[in-house]
């Protein structure tokens, strides 16, 4: 059983309700006073009438931008917005995702490796790279789910136990995972947990609590603990995401391997909803990872990855967040094995996402060959696309991936 709605603020709500409701209008400014228009005619008239209007300046993240996109053809551009897991007991097949332009290599599964080893193939997939560089990405949360364990990689706690150390101490901890990373070659961290499991409700919370993933029972406790994890993570250039938007604390199952997933409890006025919201406008610019549970009182009709109302309407729109928005597994998990892989990208770049993550390279083909058909015969998703890739691009430019 679900446990019981928390409280919400009557101010959230209030907020998201003028944020979904459409004015007919902007009010007209009243006039300036005599005095103030006098006063601009006089500054005006003794300003030189013969001063040319100054150019902005440059904006040097956006002409790197700009330079990539145009030594890139459509299906590269495109290729951008998957990344694509290798397994870590074999990761020879990643060498021709690179080649492919692929936008970020995933390493799936567990490793006794040492961080030399890994660090000398993605050092392989940076150099040969044909275009800007991808993506490396990793499930580094600690605990069970710490998929590299070799040499060079400090044996973390989970999350549960990351949230009970000292303010200090956690700060020291995310600066060792950050630079554990980064000597791996590693760019991008699938964490830390933002769900908030309430007290007594763990062991039912099969993806979450069950694992002790979550750093807290309430928002006020997770919030300072995941964003110290951001912000080691950042210190040594590793992006952080931010997972599970909008929240898996209240589901009894795992998306993983049940289809349907429900939270029937979540609304956007919801504290958790709200915590999301103030990590995710950090300066570090971590990543977003939409849940691929179906939340009812957000949007009753899809799953929040297939959902305009959870990425565009609340966390782009109400929340603020302009950044990079990925997915959960959409490749082999169960939660969409009904839906065509092809569908699944397109759909969810139609809901305003960034970045397809498919455990499985096997679909990799036919998601990127679904969005270029979509995007030839539809003009308005081309849009879309064009929106994907430039803040793809953006992120990478930001963390020197395409300097």
């Amino acid at each position: 059983m679900l446990p019981p709605a928390r409280t919400r603020p009557a101010v959230l709500a209030a907020l998201l309700a003028l944020v979904l409701t459409s004015c007919s209008g902007s009010p007209e400014p009243e006039a300036e006073s005599t005095s103030a228009s006098s006063t601009a005619t006089s500054s005006s008239s003794a300003a030189p009438t013969s001063a040319e209007p100054s150019e902005p300046p440059a904006d040097p993240v956006q002409e790197q931008v700009d330079a990539a996109l145009a030594a890139l053809d459509r299906r590269a551009q495109v290729a951008q917005l998957l990344v694509v897991g290798v397994r870590l007991e074999d990761l020879s097949p990643g060498d021709a995702l690179v080649a492919d332009g692929v936008g970020g290599v995933f390493l799936a599964g567990r490793s006794q490796a040492p961080d030399t080893e890994i660090a000398a193939v993605t050092g392989r997939w940076t150099e040969s790279a044909p275009g800007p560089r991808p993506w490396i990405a990793v499930d580094q949360e600690g605990g069970a789910v710490q998929s590299l364990q070799g040499p060079g990689f400090e044996r973390l706690p989970a999350a549960v136990d990351q949230g009970q150390l000292p303010p200090d101490q956690l700060a020291g901890l995310a600066d060792v995972l950050g630079t554990d990373l980064a000597s791996a070659g590693i760019t991008l961290d699938l964490a830390p947990v933002v769900d908030v499991v309430p007290a007594g409700t763990e062991a039912a919370n099969d993806p979450i609590g069950a694992f002790g993933r979550q750093y807290g029972s309430t928002p006020a406790d997770v919030v300072p603990d995941v964003r110290a994890v951001v912000d080691g993570l950042a210190a040594h250039d590793v992006t952080a995401t931010l997972k599970h938007f909008p929240g898996l604390g209240l589901v009894d199952a795992n998306t993983d391997e049940v289809a349907g997933v429900t939270d029937p409890v979540t609304t956007a006025a919801d504290e958790q909803v709200a915590a999301f919201g103030e990590l995710a406008r950090s300066e570090a610019d971590p990543f977003v990872m939409v849940s691929s549970a179906t939340y009812p009182r957000l949007d009753p009709d899809a799953p929040a990855t297939f959902s305009r109302q959870v990425i565009t309407t609340l966390l782009r729109g109400f929340l603020g967040f302009d950044g990079v928005v990925i997915t959960d597994d959409v490749g082999a998990s169960v939660a969409f094995q009904d839906v065509p892989p092809g569908d699944r990208a397109v759909r969810f770049l139609e809901a305003g996402g960034t970045l397809v993550l498919t455990v499985t390279e096997e679909v990799y083909p036919e998601m990127v060959d679904a969005v270029l058909a979509r995007a030839e015969a539809d003009p308005a998703f081309s849009d879309v696309v064009d929106d994907a890739v430039r803040t793809a691009l953006t992120a990478k430019a930001e963390t020197g991936l395409l300097g």
